[in-house]
């Protein structure tokens, strides 16, 4: 019997929603404590600032330019790599529960096993994994998750925010503020997705032996939008007496200076003359964007991040009451971040900043390995994950993985993570490539959006954490910036070719 590992990931979580990284709204003790006990990574960076890229490096230890899912329009092959297939080859049990999201997940048609597993009574096998219990950000009927919620008595289905309406993406505003996909939702805490992924997650853990290692992810929606938690649980973070975020400049006529020093294509999400298309509602205008909606989509988060962590804390109680508490490790980490009120916007996308690219990432190894605990300051990175398990579970790190098992102590050989973003739609065609080193963030700009290729951003995030002065263009920091560049090109690995088509927007 050797060690098992509960992977849990939130979705579009930030770095600071937890106590450990700085938070002070949120209560998430479970996830602190898991952070004093095993290593808490200062500097974990995703290699994608969207769902569908973010997973498939997690489920592959690959860059997006490696696996082909560069956008969320791309489904990862079904012969892609597979870390749960390779720990179920050598003895693991492994499942799925809750969010997957490495296939397009508004598909009505059922084009992909992920959306035709539950119309079909199946749990898998999918992807490696022996079973899977699939849900998203709401009751639809597409997931297990909806069609448990269609079965309960009430019509309780009814009570979330409703993603579609008339055929179209629901843009609909509500709570106190009329914040955009926020809904004061009356469901019964019981129904929520996020303590169905908990009991579906002991359920699971149920049906494996005493004696019997296993890979278990544990995937939540949230806190991802629409933001729509039990109005029960709202009292927690009364919205009224938040102040606007740190990283929010605190005026529109600060929100566009800042970003008149950036390129040109935050002031136009700002301004409403791009749509972004690719990270938020159509139709969303940041610069109309109340402060008190900002506070009402922050409340409701925070609400949702606590949530999560006592749902952790039920899950990891029923671990130790199997009997697995000293032999299992925890690996907590999300897919990106959100911006939250960041430089007065919202949602996600094109934008390479902490907001979206800096991420909790917690390693709490099985108590019986006898770590020593430590915050680790050296840059990971979510293809860092897929070795970790590896290491974790002593078998080989198959050569298809790119990353590298994750540090116990402090690794100078870590010097930088890469990010990168391609856009699906030919209208957006934006192309960005981001490194992180020696504190600094990089970004280079493609030909493309309306880019020549000679545009960037640079930030000194020591200096500068919220990112408001872009040094780019910065005298001083021309020869630092030039080696950043072609630090950052001579790392990034070559794309796949054939690119991968766009088969679906979501």
């Amino acid at each position: 019997m050797g060690r098992k590992i509960l992977f849990v990931t939130t979705d579009q979580q930030r770095f600071d929603a937890l106590g450990c990284n700085g938070g002070t709204i949120a209560r998430t003790p479970v996830a602190d404590r898991l952070a004093a006990e095993g290593f808490n990574y200062s500097r974990a960076i995703n290699q994608n600032v969207v769902c569908m890229p973010a997973r498939s490096t997690m489920i592959t230890g690959q860059y997006p330019r490696t696996h082909g899912v560069y956008a969320n329009g791309v489904p990862l092959p079904v012969d892609a790599p597979s870390i749960a297939a390779h720990l179920h080859e050598h003895g693991y049990r492994t499942a799925l529960l809750g969010k997957a999201h490495f296939e397009p997940a508004m598909d009505l048609e059922g084009r992909w096993p992920e959306n035709r597993l539950a119309r079909e009574h199946s749990t898998g096998p999918h992807r490696g994994f022996e079973h899977l219990e699939l849900a998203m950000h709401g009751p639809m009927p597409l997931w297990h998750y909806g069609q448990w919620v269609y079965e309960q008595p009430g019509e309780h289905y009814r009570d979330f925010y409703q993603l579609f309406h008339g055929g179209q993406m629901n843009n609909a505003g509500g709570g106190d503020t009329d914040a955009p996909q926020l809904k004061v939702n009356p469901v019964p805490r019981e129904l929520y997705h996020t303590d169905w992924v908990a009991d579906r997650t002991m359920a699971w853990l149920d049906t494996v032996d005493p004696d019997e290692d296993w890979f278990c992810w544990m995937s939540f929606p949230d806190p991802h939008h629409p933001w729509d938690p039990p109005a029960s649980e709202l009292d927690r973070v009364p919205w009224r007496d938040l102040d606007l975020p740190a990283g929010h400049p605190g005026s529109p006529e600060a929100c566009r200076k800042i970003m008149e020093g950036k390129p040109h294509h935050w002031l136009a999400y700002y301004d409403g003359s791009h749509s972004n298309l690719e990270g938020g509602p159509t139709g969303f205008v940041p610069a109309l964007m109340t402060d008190d909606q900002v506070r009402e989509v922050n409340a409701f988060t925070h609400v949702e991040n606590e949530l999560i962590d006592e749902a952790l804390g039920r899950v990891l109680g029923h671990v130790e009451a199997k009997g697995w508490g000293a032999d299992t490790d925890v690996i907590f980490t999300t897919d990106h971040g959100e911006l939250q009120g960041d430089f007065g916007l919202l949602f996600k996308g094109p934008y390479h900043c902490e907001a979206l690219m800096h991420l909790p990432m917690i390693w709490r190894p099985a108590p019986s390995a006898g770590v020593q605990p430590a915050t680790i300051d050296d840059p990971v990175g979510q293809l860092d994950l897929a070795p970790t398990f590896c290491q974790i579970a002593g078998i080989p790190i198959p050569e298809w993985i790119q990353g590298k098992p994750l540090p116990a102590t402090p690794d100078p050989s870590r010097e930088r993570v890469i990010t990168e973003w391609d856009s699906q739609f030919s209208s957006e065609d934006l192309h960005l490539r981001s490194m992180f080193r020696d504190g600094w963030l990089v970004t280079t700009y493609e030909p493309g959006g309306g880019y020549d290729g000679s545009e960037g951003e640079l930030y000194d995030l020591e200096a500068d954490p919220h990112q408001w002065e872009n040094r780019w263009d910065d005298p001083a920091q021309r020869r630092f910036r030039d080696d950043l560049v072609g630090d950052l090109r001579d790392h990034i690995p070559a794309p796949r070719e054939p690119k991968l088509a766009v088969e679906a927007p979501v």
